[in-house]
């Protein structure tokens, strides 16, 4: 009885005088299945062969990364614009409710002299009073330019930093002719002014109100 032809590789391993396993071609080490290349996962190296992307340095676009949170210093400095702020607040609210007795003052120095009337009396009163109201509203609107800057400090770019320094240098200026006039009180508000101007316009304060926004 005859099982094929012994050339036939579908032919009977008996008749044919091959081993099992032969005329089949055999995998290579390092192959899988059908042939393909079998992947081998290197130690540290991500799935599927796709190497890892480098950790990014200095933001995305050729952009720096913003700050991550408002520098120190920055932070000083908006605290001195509230803090001056706040003085102001007080003293200019005293100026408006002490014109009352400014007013009461004016009027008995020029009643007290005999060359003015009681109706120029009257009228210093009534100057006098109204340039304590008007220094009281002056004084007002310097506070809040200070808070209304120091409330921007957390969003604001490059205008609110003007501000600050711009804030800060009427400040000096006004103490330090304060200061020659023998008011000492004005010395606080030197350093301050100084400290405001030197914080806004440092490195730090410049990277915070020049970061870029996304």
């Amino acid at each position: 009885m005859s099982f094929g032809d012994a050339n036939n590789p579908y032919g009977s391993p008996k008749d044919s005088g091959q081993q099992p396993g032969q005329g089949y071609p055999q995998q290579q080490s390092g192959q899988g299945d059908y042939g393909y290349p079998q992947y081998q996962q290197q130690p540290g190296q991500p799935a599927y062969g796709y190497p890892a992307a480098p950790p990014v340095q200095g933001g995305y676009g050729g952009y720096p990364a913003p700050p991550a949170e408002m520098p120190g210093t920055v932070k000083a400095a908006r605290i001195m614009l509230f803090v001056l702020g706040g003085f102001q607040v007080l003293g200019g609210i005293l100026m408006m409710v002490a014109s009352a007795w400014f007013a009461d003052q004016f009027e008995d120095a020029v009643s007290s002299d005999p060359a003015f009337s009681a109706e120029d009396a009257d009228t210093a009163a009534s100057v006098g009073a109204g340039v304590m109201i008007v220094l009281g509203v002056i004084v007002l609107a310097f506070a809040a330019w200070a808070i209304l800057t120091g409330v921007k400090f957390a969003t604001g770019r490059g205008g609110v930093r003007v501000s600050a320094i711009v804030y800060a240098s009427v400040v000096l200026l006004f103490s330090l002719v304060s200061l020659v006039g023998a008011n000492v009180f004005a010395l606080v508000s030197v350093v301050l002014g100084i400290l405001i101007i030197v914080f806004c316009a440092n490195k730090n304060g410049g990277h915070w109100f020049n970061r870029p926004r996304y």
